[in-house]
């Protein structure tokens, strides 16, 4: 960003916080927006669109490194069906989220009295922005400005602005979203050791009754040892080596069979390359990346699909 440059205040999406899988547009609660109207186009990948992502324009004029003391920037008349709305959305604890420079801000929209008759707005966003040279490197929301919600009145709607200078990486400005508490929990060596010898009593379980079912199938086996070719060509098959006919039997639907194997090859592909993708590159900072990448490696491994599937239908007799 260069000095007095736009920096546009996105708003994603509203719903209730203990559902994080219902979410609306931000301004399907009637809110109202700021004054400005003109903003550089945004575009919309295809992760975003899959995910949901409903980016739309707050109408805040923010500009870099220029700080905007508590301004109205619009009102809402509140009647009846309004209010009912923000009650709804307040009992059932709605929250919303915002992006500036694709960093995420969460807020909540309201909350009630400890009787539940009351109901409150949160009218005032306070934002508190980082800096590190020219970019941005951190975003804090502070809601205040508690408004009772009363029929008939007019709400006013403000927001301020505050910059501050940041030692923080542009590198690094999505480490404090990540939890650090969970990837510094210490290591439960009893929980493993008790799963790996788990796992060793199921394997010694399942191999004794293995052992036990083919005993009798082992005791032929080595008498056929002793017996002359003639003898061991005019003997039936018997035990295990009966399963061959089921095991190596064509497929009935060769193409189906074909198809669904290539398919699997080529998901097991994509996943591998997916993860290898992720652990390389910070996919977790940029909306809906994750995504993207998915669908890029799927469409890119189709050759995959194709070579192990074709040749399995070639081996089972295909044209």
């Amino acid at each position: 960003y260069q000095d007095k440059e736009e920096v546009v205040l996105w708003m994603n999406t509203v719903g209730p916080y203990h559902n994080r899988q219902e979410t609306y547009k931000y301004f399907s609660l009637p809110f109202c927006v700021g004054s400005k109207k003109s903003i550089s186009h945004y575009h919309e990948t295809l992760g975003e669109a899959l995910q949901g992502v409903e980016l739309e324009f707050s109408g805040l004029d923010i500009r870099f490194k220029d700080d905007v003391m508590q301004t109205t920037y619009c009102e809402i008349d509140l009647d009846k069906g309004r209010r009912d709305a923000f009650v709804y959305a307040i009992k059932n604890h709605y929250w919303y989220q915002m992006y500036i420079d694709d960093l995420p801000i969460w807020g909540i929209v309201g909350e009630a009295d400890e009787n539940g008759e009351d109901y409150y707005l949160w009218t005032y966003k306070k934002l508190e922005i980082g800096y590190n040279g020219n970019r941005i490197v951190d975003v804090n929301l502070t809601s205040e400005g508690k408004v009772k919600l009363v029929p008939n009145t007019k709400i006013q709607m403000s927001y301020s602005v505050k910059w501050k200078k940041s030692d923080v990486k542009f590198e690094d400005r999505f480490d404090k979203y990540l939890d650090p508490s969970f990837f510094q929990h210490r290591i439960h060596w009893f929980s493993i050791f008790n799963s790996f010898m788990m796992v060793i009593f199921l394997v010694g379980l399942v191999s004794m009754i293995l052992m036990r079912t083919l005993r009798k199938d082992y005791a032929r086996y080595s008498k056929e040892e002793e017996m002359d070719d003639m003898d061991r060509d005019l003997g039936d098959e018997y035990g295990w080596k009966q399963v061959h006919g089921d095991v190596f039997r064509p497929s009935s639907h060769p193409l189906i069979f074909s198809s669904l194997i290539g398919s699997g090859c080529q998901i097991f592909a994509v996943s591998l390359i997916v993860i290898v993708v992720a652990m390389i590159e910070d996919l977790y900072t940029e909306r809906g990346s994750m995504l993207s990448t998915a669908i890029f490696v799927y469409a890119a491994t189709s050759p995959v699909n194709g070579y192990f599937g074709g040749s399995l239908y070639a081996r089972q007799g295909g044209k």
